[in-house]
Parts: structure tokens; C-alpha cells; sequence
């Protein structure tokens, strides 16, 4: 009899592996402290029994904000054992998020990471009158808070643990009520085109998506996986709780977003989920790395970083390289790959993905060359995470792969892409209206245009809300361009312009660490991001990286002019959403002054910059934003 719930799950590997295997392990002063999988159903059992003697209910609903940590998954466990669901919240969202998420889902609980997160909800709890309690994980500084509704989730715990020892079999019990169909976890949207929605995500969803990721590649106990994007996004939810939970692989944890990148080098997982942001910024280092190396590693970069991309063609193209090559390629795994790929704490990957967004092309190359074999897995929120995936033997740089097992995909009439099968979400939370449009003829109706290709592939080709058209019919996908141009290691976001325009036009946001030190090398003096990006100097630089990214572009979907940002694109902005997408329209409308430059006869506009520093504290100043015209070579 298969098991078919996460809670049943956690109680299957407590009792086959016991104290003999780390279900968990977390980075603390400097020293990876772990969690075996008895431990692990020891910790969500006190939790749950603690939530339960302060009344918490079948379908009732906690909040989690913080970092990612044991006690995030000892909570969602926890809270999923007594029937109800969990609700994520990304740690650096701010108030009138936190508050609409919590009285949108009708959290009765709030379980906040640190004092930072406390803080939070304090400031709003009089604006969420259902909460009952915010329970504490590290109350470090909270020493003389005194508010009532405060409570610390190892006090929780011991709770719990009295209860368990009274009533030793009750947990066993209610594990056993947890159904395929209860509803575990609400998961909002990331809000691209309003407010986020809420996501109904069940049991039967999660252990679904779970057991198709693992059918098609298969992992196993002894697998390490480094758990480093936030917990409410679906897709390290499908990763590092669902699919740990099925094949009982050990999650790590890192001690600080600061030390993620030396963290996975120390761990060097077998498995690897990432954003493209991430690959674009690893991209960026070796790119940078190189430049500033020894003139012998430059040299062997130059003579074998091409027979890396020699290699990676041979098996996109399912060749069979030639002996010559083979051996030209082991000499560049000895002098050059090792090291990069030690470098970057990749050396032990058997699965590794990129998930959220497309990537860019030339950035999966350049992995592919070093033997990094990206797959690109496709998938939203309502299909619980991956629904779409590259085979390991089969993949394609045009593609987003091909459906996972029990995933049923067509393209409608009007070129959307629609899905059914066991990992499509109940529907939306308390959104009725929502759910019938997005669930149609029992088909969830993505928003994306795509392809199915003969062979199972299948190409996405941007949102159907936003492909593009100019005013001579020409149609083009922003989405395409803008990867392209995040492959420059001088450019961290681009957002393509030029609907109902007669060209295609872009505003830029530079890299700062990458950008302000080709500007030292090259003794160009600045003070603020303003300051450096509106330099004439650094206009031209990024002017010569377009006219690249022009090259590999059809006629049609060339840039023509751009304009470089003044601050970075800031999710505390709106401008993005808490997993790196751009809200278009909502940059579009603020932006509006640079985008009618971009398409008038100025060449200069002054516009009242926002200068922010990290404490959200900053001043107002005019500056000088140019439009930069680039030479299109026929």
C-alpha cells in the first residue's frame, strides 16, 4: 500500500531509519549540527501536540516567516499532522504584504523566525485580530518583550512533549486522519499582475509531484541536497520538503544567506535547484575570476573552455564525440573544469535545474561546457511546482523539456497551454471567481503561450500577457531578449520595451559589484550606483554588450535604444516580485518618463531619483538619465 501523505511519510522514515541516518542538518556557529529522522518526527510531533493543547484545529491555517530552518519544516510538518495547512511567507516582504497574507488565509498562528520577523507582525497585530499567538523561533534580543500574544516555539515544544508522554499514541492517530485531500499548504502567487492568490496545494498534489520528479530522475537516502531558496516558494517546497520526505535524502541548511555560495562548496550536493538569477551571478563570478587570474589560467581557460562547448554540442546532439575530442576534453577537466566546478561546490551533482524562469542560452552552454548538465524544469505554483522537465539524455536548449509521468498537456485554440493530471492545485483560496476561470473543463489554463513539438517537447514562449507587438505587426518575446542581456556579467535585470512601438527598446539595471570594478580597474571615479550608472563611460560599455546580445537576435527583435536605470529594480519597490520577476506594468507605469524618452527626440531627461541605502533610509536627488542609441549592423 503506497503511502500517500507527507505526515505518513515522516513517520515511515522515523521508523526505517531511526538515529542512524541526518534527515536534517543546519549550519550554527560555524558548526553543521544534525537532525536525524527520529529527531526530526520527535520535533514535529511536540510541535503539533503543542499547537493542538492551544487549540488549533483540522483546517486551520499557520503562517511561517523566516529563513530557512529545521523549525520550518518541523511547523508545516507539524501543522499538516493536525490537518490543517501552512502558509509561507518570504522573510523580506514587507507589512501590507505580511498583513494581507495572513488575514487573506486566515492564519490563526504566526510562527516567526527571529526578532525582525516578531517585530513584523507586532506592528500589525492590532490589523490581524485572528492571530492568537506568534510563536518565536530564535527570540535572541527579545528579552524584555512582554506582549501576551508572544510565545517561543521551544516552549511549544516542551508542551507538546508532556502531552506526548501521556498520550503516546495519540500523534499515530491523528497522522492516520490526514487525508489525500485535506489541503496541507496555502501557496500565494508571486503577484506579477495584482494581488497574490492564494493557492490551494493538498497531499494528494504534493506526494504526487514528488513521485513523478523521482520516476523520471531517480535519487536516493544517501543524496545531499542544500536548501537555500525560500521555503514559500513552490518550487523549494517540491525539492527540499516533498521529494526529501519521499526518496529520505538530507536537507542542509545554510547558516546565513551570506554564506550559501561556501556552504554548498562544504556540502557539495547531489542535487541542485536554482533560479537563473543564481546561475547568472555564478556565470558573472567565473567570468569576472578569470579576468582577474594568473595570466597561465586565463591561457588555459582560452584554449579549453572551447572544447568544452565542442563537447556539451556533441550531447545536445546525441553525438558520439570522437576519441580526439574525449581526450582534449580530460585534459580540460584536469587544467581547467575540476577546479571550476570545485570552485563552485558542483563537483558531486547528479540532478541539477533551473526553475522560476527561462535561462538564457549562452549561460546554459557555458554550464553544459564545464559538465554541468542543467535541466530545465517548468512549472507554476498550481501544478504544485515542476510539471515539465528536460531528460538527462535529452535535452534542448529551445525546450522547457517534456511533461512529467501522469501530467496531461495540449495547446488551446488561442495558443495557451493547459494542463490536468494529480499535481494541479484544489484551486484558490476563497476566490471562487478565480478558480473557475483558471480550472476550465477540468484543464488548468497556464496564461503561458507555448508548442508541443512531435517529439513530447514542449516550448514556452512567454506570457500570453506579455508578447509583444510592434506597430508593423511584428510580434517578439521580451522575456527571450532580456535573458540574453542578463548574460553580460555588467547587466543584472533588462526590461524590454515596445508595444504598439516602431522598435524595441530597453531599460537596464547594471551590476554594481561587477561594473563599479570595471570601473576601478579602468580609474573611472564614483560615489552611488546613481553616480556610476549614468557615467558616459559606462553607457558606452554597456552600449558594446547590447550590440552582442543584438547579434544573436533576428532583425525583428534587435534593440534599438536604451536607457540605463538609475537605482536596482527592488522587490521592496514592487518592481519585482519575492522570486525575481519583473511586475511589468508596474514598472511600466513608474518608469513612464523614461520610456517616452526612449521612444522621443531627447537624448537627456532629469528625472528625481530615489537613492535608498540597506536601512530603507535615503534621500531625493535629480539626475541626468541619457537614451543611448545602438549602431544595428545589417
Amino acid at each position: 500500500m503506497e503511502i500517500l501523505t507527507l505526515p505518513a511519510l515522516l513517520k515511515r522514515n522515523a521508523l526505517k531509519f531511526g538515529d542512524k541516518k541526518v534527515a536534517i542538518r543546519e549550519k550554527e556557529f560555524g558548526i553543521w549540527q544534525s537532525v536525524t529522522w527520529k529527531s526530526y518526527y520527535e520535533n514535529v510531533r511536540d510541535f503539533a501536540f503543542g499547537l493542538h493543547l492551544l487549540g488549533f484545529k483540522r483546517e486551520d491555517k499557520l503562517s511561517y516567516a523566516g529563513d530557512n530552518r529545521p523549525e520550518g519544516l518541523f511547523s508545516e510538518l507539524a501543522v499538516q499532522c493536525l490537518g490543517g495547512a501552512i502558509v509561507g511567507i518570504y522573510p523580506d516582504s514587507h507589512l501590507d504584504q505580511v498583513e494581507y497574507i495572513i488575514n487573506h488565509s486566515d492564519s490563526i498562528f504566526v510562527v516567526a523566525g527571529d526578532q525582525e520577523q516578531a517585530d513584523k507582525i507586532l506592528d500589525i497585530k492590532e490589523k490581524c485580530p485572528q492571530v492568537l499567538k506568534v510563536i518565536v523561533d530564535d527570540p535572541k534580543g527579545m528579552r524584555r518583550y512582554d506582549d501576551p500574544v508572544l510565545a517561543y516555539f521551544k516552549d511549544i515544544q516542551k508542551s507538546g512533549r508532556e502531552l506526548a508522554e501521556k498520550e503516546p499514541q495519540l500523534f499515530d492517530e491523528m497522522i492516520e486522519k490526514v487525508t489525500p485531500d485535506d489541503v496541507g499548504m496555502i501557496n500565494y502567487t508571486s503577484g506579477t499582475t495584482g494581488m497574490p492568490k492564494g493557492s490551494m496545494i493538498t497531499q494528494k498534489n504534493m506526494w504526487s509531484v514528488a513521485k513523478a520528479q523521482d520516476t523520471v530522475d531517480a535519487a536516493v537516502d544517501s543524496y545531499e541536497y542544500v536548501s537555500f531558496l525560500p521555503l514559500p516558494w513552490i518550487g523549494e517546497q517540491e525539492f527540499g520538503v516533498y521529494w526529501s520526505l519521499y526518496k529520505a535524502f538530507t536537507v542542509n541548511f545554510p547558516e546565513k544567506v551570506e554564506t550559501v555560495r561556501e556552504n554548498i562548496r562544504e556540502i557539495g550536493p547531489h542535487i541542485m535547484l536554482a533560479p537563473p538569477r543564481i546561475w547568472e551571478m555564478m556565470c558573472s563570478d567565473i567570468q569576472v575570476k578569470i579576468q582577474d587570474a594568473a595570466w597561465i589560467k586565463r591561457l588555459f581557460f582560452k584554449i579549453f573552455s572551447p572544447v568544452g562547448y565542442k563537447m556539451a554540442g556533441f550531447k545536445l546532439e546525441r553525438k558520439n564525440p570522437p576519441i580526439g575530442w574525449k581526450f582534449l576534453n580530460w585534459l580540460a577537466y584536469i587544467f581547467l573544469f575540476r577546479a571550476l566546478k570545485n570552485y563552485l561546490g558542483l563537483s558531486r551533482l547528479v540532478h541539477v535545474y533551473t526553475g522560476g524562469a527561462p535561462l538564457g542560452q549562452e549561460i546554459f552552454n557555458l554550464f553544459q561546457a564545464l559538465g554541468v548538465n542543467i535541466k530545465q524544469a517548468y512549472g507554476m505554483t498550481e501544478q504544485t511546482a515542476a510539471s515539465i522537465i528536460h531528460r538527462t539524455d535529452d535535452i534542448r536548449l529551445d525546450t522547457v523539456g517534456q511533461p512529467l509521468p501522469g501530467i496531461e498537456f495540449k495547446v488551446s485554440d488561442t495558443g495557451e497551454l493547459l494542463s490536468k493530471g494529480d499535481t494541479i492545485f484544489k484551486g484558490y483560496y476563497k476566490s471562487p471567481e478565480a478558480t473557475a476561470e483558471a480550472l476550465k473543463d477540468g484543464w488548468f489554463h497556464s496564461g503561458d503561450a507555448a508548442l508541443i513539438e512531435d517529439d513530447g517537447h514542449i516550448i514556452i514562449i512567454d506570457r500570453m500577457s506579455d508578447v509583444m507587438k510592434l506597430t508593423d505587426g511584428s510580434k517578439f518575446s521580451p522575456q527571450l531578449i532580456e535573458n540574453k542581456l542578463k548574460f553580460s556579467p555588467y547587466i543584472m535585470e533588462a526590461v524590454v520595451v515596445g508595444q504598439e512601438r516602431p522598435f524595441i527598446a530597453s531599460m537596464i539595471s547594471i551590476d554594481m559589484g561587477n561594473v563599479g570594478k570595471w570601473a576601478e580597474n579602468n580609474q573611472i571615479p564614483y560615489t552611488t550606483f546613481t553616480d556610476l550608472s549614468q557615467k558616459e563611460e559606462v553607457y558606452d560599455l554597456i552600449a558594446g554588450e547590447v550590440a552582442k546580445t543584438n547579434e544573436s537576435l533576428p532583425k525583428v527583435a534587435k534593440i534599438n535604444r536604451f536607457v540605463l536605470l538609475y537605482k536596482e529594480l527592488d522587490a521592496d519597490d514592487d518592481e519585482l516580485t519575492r522570486t525575481r520577476k519583473v511586475r511589468r506594468k508596474f514598472v511600466a507605469e513608474r518608469y513612464k518618463d523614461l520610456i517616452e524618452a526612449l521612444y522621443g527626440d531627447k537624448e537627456v531627461l532629469e528625472v528625481e531619483a530615489d537613492i535608498r541605502y540597506q536601512d530603507g533610509k535615503g534621500f531625493q536627488m535629480k539626475t541626468i538619465v541619457r537614451v543611448k542609441q545602438v549602431e544595428i549592423l545589417e
